[in-house]
C-alpha cells in the first residue's frame, strides 16, 4: 500500500465552516476511484492549514490519479499550489474492526 499526503495553505480569511462546506461538497468526487482506499480530510487547529491524506493500492494507482490537471483543480480550489509527501505503508491497523491490513 501507499500513502499520500498533500498540504494546502488555506487562503487568508477562510473559516472552518467554509472549509468544512467545501470538503461536505466535494469529498463524492473520491467515491469509487480505481486503486483508492480511503481519504482524509484534516484542518489544523489554526484552520491555516488542509490535509488530505489518501491510502492507495500502489504508489502507480496513486501517480496515475494525481494528474496536473488534477493538481491545478486544487490549487484553484484553495488557492495554493499543494506540497505532496509520499510513504510506503506496510500495515495499516482498524481498531474498531480489530483488523489489520497488511501490504502485499
Amino acid at each position: 500500500m501507499h500513502t499520500v499526503m498533500w498540504t494546502f495553505q488555506v487562503p487568508a480569511g477562510t473559516t472552518r465552516a467554509d472549509l468544512v462546506a467545501t470538503i461536505k461538497a466535494t469529498a463524492h468526487n473520491y467515491l469509487g476511484i480505481p486503486g483508492l482506499v480511503r481519504k482524509y480530510y484534516g484542518i489544523s487547529e489554526d484552520g491555516k492549514t488542509l490535509v488530505g491524506i489518501y491510502l492507495w493500492e500502489s504508489k502507480a494507482a496513486a501517480d496515475a490519479f494525481y494528474t496536473p490537471e488534477w493538481i491545478e483543480t486544487v490549487r484553484r480550489r484553495w488557492g495554493s499550489t499543494p506540497s505532496r509527501q509520499d510513504w510506503t505503508t506496510p500495515m495499516v491497523v482498524e481498531s474498531p474492526a480489530r483488523r489489520l491490513l497488511e501490504a502485499a
